[in-house]
């Protein structure tokens, strides 16, 4: 347990993590309504990112080259799955629905992992689990509404859900990651790799590759196509990432991946000062209940941190955020 002079600093790093996480699908929006396809955004952000992090990475390994080598491939899986998949898939749905909602739909990544464990490795959860899982999902009825004025676009929609297997293949990486390895190095790592295939993707011609390089709509002011893509590196992702590595090994990863569901409340905010956008009411009220419900998963697995054993290391639980993490890797 940290100590409580720490503590707080720790709380304070969980939170900036949170926040700067959920920026991710406002600077994204400005790109794509200026007509990037939400691959190159992804490419953009996790290149950057990458090559910020890969000193930072490498001092981390301090020549442990073959800590590296014998994770080469939970690295690699690690970047088509939580980064490649989850970002485009989370940088699609925003092309279609609200950041707040697009990021909800993606946080059920963590109700999947419940359903994965149960069905695959015959972990039967909780009641407490159980009961957030059925409040996730009441929760994603009515954050669809789909009797309502507020209909959501179904491409969209799958989109958002698409990014939730990705998030929900990041938690599952997470949970066997080697002690070993630093989490700084796998996030550097995963994003390199998801960087270029992305772009190895998109010039084959598989998946496009679209970018504008003129001024953008941000904020209700025309700017430099650089700002969104620097807040997008440097803000959601290089910063983001730091500050939860850092409030992970000060708070321990279940209770900084359980704050770091405020990164939704936060995306909500910020989409509303930015963008003017506010899902309607309904749409809140379900959102309340997945967050609630997600709560209820995480809290569930804090008590189980204080009774049954301890699971394998996670250093950096914010890597699912957002990728919206979030995503998240948002």
């Amino acid at each position: 347990m940290p100590h409580r002079s720490t503590t707080g600093v720790g709380l304070a790093l969980a939170l900036l993590s949170a926040v700067t996480f959920a920026t991710s699908g406002t600077f994204a929006r400005s790109l794509i309504e200026a007509g990037w396809s939400a691959e190159a955004v992804v490419v953009a952000r996790v290149g950057l990112a990458a090559l910020v992090l890969a000193l930072p990475a490498a001092l981390a390994l301090r020549g442990r080259a073959t800590v590296l080598r014998r994770n080469l491939g939970p690295v690699t899986v690690f970047g088509l799955l939580g980064v490649a998949t989850a970002q485009a898939c989370f940088f699609n749905a925003v092309r279609y629905l609200p950041v707040g909602v697009a990021l909800l739909l993606e946080y059920l990544g963590i109700v999947l992992v419940v359903g994965w464990m149960w069905l695959v490795h015959g972990q039967r959860p909780r009641r407490l689990t159980v009961a957030g899982s059925l409040a996730a999902l009441s929760g994603l009825g009515l954050v669809l509404d789909l009797t309502g004025t507020g209909r959501l676009d179904p491409v969209g929609v799958l989109w958002g859900l698409g990014a939730a297997v990705g998030l929900a293949g990041y938690f599952v990486l997470a949970g066997r990651v080697d002690p070993e390895l630093p989490s700084v190095t796998m996030a550097s790592g995963g994003m390199a790799v998801g960087a270029a295939v992305l772009a190895l993707l998109g010039l084959v011609g598989v998946l496009p590759l679209r970018a504008t390089f003129g001024a953008v709509d941000f904020a209700g002011q025309r700017t430099s196509w650089l700002v969104p893509i620097a807040g997008l590196s440097l803000v959601a992702a290089v910063v983001a990432y730091l500050a939860g590595i850092a409030a992970t090994r000060v708070l321990g990863a279940r209770l900084s991946s359980f704050i770091g569901l405020t990164e939704v409340m936060f995306a909500v905010l910020i989409a509303w000062l930015v963008l003017g956008e506010l899902p309607v009411p309904v749409q809140l009220a379900g959102g309340a209940l997945i967050v609630a419900g997600v709560s209820l998963v995480r809290l569930d697995e804090l008590r189980e941190g204080r009774t049954g054993p301890t699971p394998a290391r996670v250093d950096d639980p914010a890597l699912a955020a957002c990728s919206a993490g979030s995503g998240k890797p948002t």
